[in-house]
C-alpha cells in the first residue's frame, strides 16, 4: 500500500509540472498573437497590455522552478522519471524567453510610427503560433512523432525569416524613410524566429523525456539572413 501511495503521489507531482507547462504554453501562445495583432494594427495600448502581461509566465517559471527542486528532493526520481521532471525545467525556461520575446516586439510595436512587409511577420508568428500548440499536445501526450513534426517545421519558420529580411533590405534601399521602421521589424521578424528555436528545443526535450535519446540529425535550419545581400539595380 505505501509503494502504491507514493507512486500516485508522484504521478499527481508530474501531473501538476504538466498542468503548469500547458499553462505557461497557453499564455506564451495568446502572448506572441496579441503581439503580433499589435503590431499590425500599430495598438500601442494593447502592445502595453501584452507587455505588463509577461509578467505572469515569468511567475509560473519560477513556480515551476521551485517546485522541480522540491520534487527531485522528495521523490529523488531516477532515469524516465528523472527525464519527466528535467524536461518540463527546461521546457519552462524555453516558454518564459518565448514571453520575452513577445514583450520585446510589443515594445519595438510602441515606436513604429509606418512599417511595410506585415504580412510576412504575421506569417511567421501565425507558423511559430501552431508550432507552440503542436509542441504542447506532444508534450502532454508523449508524442514523439508530432514532436518530430513539430521540429522539423522550424526549417520554414527560418526560410519565411530569409525572405522577410530581404524584402526589408530591399524597401530601405528604395527609401531611407523606411530605415526606422524596418529595422525595427528586422528585430521583431528575430524574435518571431528566436520563438521557433525555443519551440524545438522543446521537441527535443520530448524526444529525450520518452525515448531517452537525442535526435540523430542535424537540426533544421535554412535562415540565410547573415549571408543575404541585397544589391542596387
Amino acid at each position: 500500500m505505501a509503494g502504491e501511495h507514493i507512486v500516485r503521489s508522484f504521478d499527481e507531482d508530474l501531473g501538476k509540472l504538466d498542468n503548469l507547462i500547458v499553462e505557461m504554453g497557453g499564455l506564451a501562445e495568446m502572448q506572441l498573437a496579441q503581439a503580433i495583432e499589435a503590431l499590425v494594427r500599430r495598438d500601442v495600448t494593447l502592445a502595453e497590455a501584452v507587455a505588463a502581461g509577461d509578467a505572469r509566465i515569468d511567475a509560473l517559471e519560477r513556480e515551476v522552478d521551485a517546485f522541480t527542486v522540491e520534487v527531485l528532493a522528495r521523490r529523488q526520481p531516477m532515469a524516465a522519471d528523472l527525464r519527466l521532471v528535467i524536461s518540463a525545467l527546461k521546457a519552462a525556461n524555453d516558454l518564459e524567453r518565448i514571453g520575452d520575446l513577445s514583450r520585446n516586439i510589443c515594445k519595438r510595436t510602441m515606436a513604429l510610427a509606418r512599417a511595410p512587409a506585415m504580412n510576412t511577420v504575421a506569417r511567421m508568428a501565425g507558423l511559430v503560433q501552431e508550432m507552440i500548440r503542436n509542441v504542447l499536445d506532444a508534450y502532454i501526450e508523449r508524442d514523439v512523432q508530432m514532436a518530430n513534426d513539430v521540429w522539423a517545421r522550424d526549417e520554414e519558420v527560418d526560410q519565411l525569416h530569409t525572405s522577410l529580411f530581404r524584402e526589408l533590405l530591399t524597401y530601405m534601399m528604395e527609401d531611407p524613410r523606411n530605415i526606422t521602421a524596418c529595422t525595427h521589424l528586422l528585430f521583431i521578424a528575430k524574435n518571431v524566429e528566436r520563438m521557433g528555436d525555443h519551440v524545438t528545443n522543446i521537441a527535443e526535450y520530448i524526444r529525450m523525456m520518452v525515448l531517452g535519446e537525442a535526435h540523430d540529425e542535424m537540426r533544421p535550419k535554412d535562415d540565410q539572413s547573415s549571408l543575404t545581400v541585397v544589391s542596387p539595380d
